[in-house]
């Protein structure tokens, strides 16, 4: 994107002022972005991010420098202008020393503004566009951090080298895999995701390499593999740190071989699959620990690419939220068109153990009790205490992971009761009080079987 074709937010309390200006601006080919008051210009920069903020100082309620002061704080690379009537050189000092990068009192000439304007946006002080995408996958950001990522992922992306991607839980590593598929000579074939700790191990090696009809008791017809599935694509191995040690071993063979073995099959078949893992334990300390084998943690860890935390990513915060928003207020047929300063400031400021994923939740909760334009703070503030509030108990959790279960035993043998209490090893009448327990009906599977 050329300077001239920057995105310039322009915020003045004067409606002729703000209207000259704008077509001044738009005429030299800028894209212009106009704001009545400071709070507005606020809530738009979560919607919009520009690449340069020209603001009055003197303007009803928010004035320039309260506007200045909570944009630098979300945005401190952001390149702001402040124009003023009022303008004094002590004023233009202070100005400059918290940070504003130029400060013009008027009147002032239209290439005096123009020359400051294309000053501070050769200055290398231009934000990446608010999405990095390829085709259908998008990484919202303009963190430094979060930046380097992106452009190590496009480098490895056109290889066929394993990647592990790192970083705590809800921070997207699933979508950075997408991404680096979807970049890959690889994108027009399948893209395939499997969570090794969502899956019991008796289930797992079945699910990644397939079995044959007659493998074990309960397998009543043949079952391809998450492998012959992503046939010339992609294979995800999310939380690979969850694997059980014997399945390691069959997956480093399988990775060294280019080929599996389906369970109770003679022959092997060959797989051409380029393999992405991903976790957010620390593979050294399971490695240290004798959990993970040191031998298939090299074969997947050809390059590795580490997902900073949200809150090591505070600048994208406002970003993310209003993306959010806009696919939210479709799904809810809604109009909201953006946040409260005091809400945005909640967000930015507020502790994000559970990353993007909890913020896209606070969000969603925000815009579904929403009923004006802005989304106000104390909608905000009160989804980001019940979001802490709201995590499962172990209790909870494990209820979830025995209903997942018992849902994959009934689909793998058709709803037959005694195969599958054979597979759980449980005897029939403790297994109909597990379903009974968690409401499932066996007679509702039957059309997993032959």
């Amino acid at each position: 994107m050329s300077q001239k074709e920057a995105r310039i937010l322009v915020a003045d309390d004067d409606p002729v002022l703000l209207r000259l200006l704008s077509m001044r601006l738009t005429a030299e080919g800028y894209r212009v972005t106009e704001a009545e008051s400071g709070e507005r210009a606020l809530a738009l920069m979560g919607i919009s991010p520009p690449q340069l903020l020209i603001t009055d100082l003197r303007m009803g309620g928010m004035d320039g420098m309260a506007l200045f002061e909570s944009v630098n704080r979300q945005f401190p690379s952001l390149p702001v202008i402040i124009l003023t009537a009022h303008g004094t050189i002590p004023d233009a000092v202070a100005a400059t020393k918290r940070g504003v990068f130029g400060y013009l009192t008027k009147p002032f000439e239209a290439r005096t503004l123009l020359a400051e304007i294309e000053k501070a946006l050769s200055l290398g002080a231009i934000l990446p566009e608010k999405a990095i995408a390829e085709k259908d996958v998008a990484i919202i950001t303009r963190s430094t951090a979060m930046q380097n990522i992106l452009d190590e992922a496009k480098l490895v992306a056109i290889t066929d080298a394993s990647v592990l991607v790192c970083g705590p839980s809800g921070s997207g590593k699933e979508m950075l895999a997408r991404l680096v598929h979807r970049m890959s000579p690889r994108a027009a074939k399948p893209f395939v995701a499997v969570n090794c700790g969502a899956i019991p191990e008796q289930l797992l090696e079945s699910e990644l390499f397939g079995h044959v009809k007659g493998a074990f008791t309960g397998a009543v017809r043949d079952h391809k593999g998450l492998f012959q599935s992503a046939e010339g694509g992609t294979l995800l191995l999310d939380e690979i740190g969850d694997m059980p040690m014997p399945l390691q071993v069959k997956l480093l063979r399988v990775l060294q071989e280019r080929e599996a073995r389906p369970v109770g099959a003679i022959e092997t078949v060959a797989v051409d699959v380029r393999v992405i893992s991903a976790t957010h334990r620390n593979l050294d300390a399971e490695i240290a620990a004798g959990r993970f084998r040191e031998d298939l943690y090299y074969r997947l860890n050809v390059v590795t690419l580490t997902l900073p935390s949200l809150n090591e990513r505070r600048e994208d915060i406002p970003m993310l939220a209003s993306h959010f928003l806009e696919r939210l207020n479709a799904r809810y047929a809604k109009k909201i068109t953006g946040f409260a300063p005091e809400a945005l400031r909640v967000m930015v400021s507020a502790s994000w153990p559970g990353n993007v994923r909890q913020l896209f939740n606070v969000v969603e909760k925000s815009v579904a009790l929403c009923t004006v334009d802005l989304i106000p703070e104390q909608l905000v503030r009160r989804a980001v205490t019940s979001e802490h509030d709201e995590l499962d108990s172990l209790d909870d959790a494990r209820k979830e992971f025995e209903r997942d279960y018992l849902v994959r035993l009934l689909k793998l043998t058709g709803g037959n009761v005694t195969q599958a209490a054979r597979l759980a090893k449980r005897n029939r009448s403790e297994f109909y009080s597990l379903l009974y327990r968690h409401s499932l009906d066996p007679g509702s599977f039957k059309q997993f079987a032959d």
